[in-house]
């Protein structure tokens, strides 16, 4: 965290500038002049509170969590009264596409036995061994989570990493391995544009303000 404050005020000096003017009409800003349908904005927060507790308790309910939000989606649209329409045009469509096709792609590899026959490689290759697994596992996840993301990356990855925490002697070991995993994909999904969830998003985002950003 520190680094990353230290190549901020470096990266975006030229932003860290006081401007009286700017300065004034920041604090002469009123929050509540914010809010422009109050009624929308209760109706919001009680939706978000209980799609929220669906998402906690998903299990006790036998509810898969797409339901939850799919649920609270409609609700919300059909409290808050507004243009069905309208509201369409302002999803990221492009986003939700991409996510499916990747989705899709992910089932298909499981069905197809791709990821059984990459776990049993995997824990062939390491052999029990647990510094080389846990390595090997941290590395290649960074690397493979730039390139998918790494949500659905991480949901493929789970059997294999099972397989290797058997394989180099069970559940005493595992906390290192699957620490691997965690580590390797959080991290390695900020490497490129399509790496994250959120850099997906807020590069649909950004394209519809106006602000193309490359990959």
């Amino acid at each position: 965290m520190v680094v990353f404050l230290g190549l901020c005020r470096w990266l975006f000096r030229s932003a860290f500038t006081y401007d009286d003017d700017r300065a004034a009409a920041v604090m002469a800003l009123r929050e509540r002049d914010a809010i422009r349908d109050r009624r929308l904005l209760v109706v919001s927060l009680v939706v978000l509170i209980l799609v929220t507790a669906g998402f906690v308790l998903h299990t006790v309910l036998h509810l898969e969590p797409s339901v939850v939000a799919l649920v609270g989606g409609l609700v919300l649209l059909a409290a808050s009264r507004l243009d069905a329409e309208q509201v369409a045009k302002d999803v990221e469509w492009p986003t939700l596409v991409f996510f499916a096709g990747l989705f899709v792609m992910v089932g298909a590899l499981v069905n197809t036995g791709v990821i059984d026959q990459v776990a049993t490689a995997a824990a062939d290759a390491t052999e029990g061994r647990l510094l080389l697994a846990s390595m090997a596992l941290l590395w290649v996840s960074a690397a493979l989570s730039a390139i998918v993301d790494n949500i659905p990356y991480v949901a493929t990855m789970s059997p294999v990493v099972a397989e290797i925490v058997e394989t180099t002697g069970g559940a005493g070991q595992s906390n290192a391995l699957w620490w691997s995993l965690a580590l390797g994909a959080d991290l390695g999904g900020n490497a490129t544009a399509v790496g994250a969830s959120a850099n997906v998003v807020i590069l649909g985002m950004a394209e519809r303000s106006g602000r193309h950003i490359s990959f």
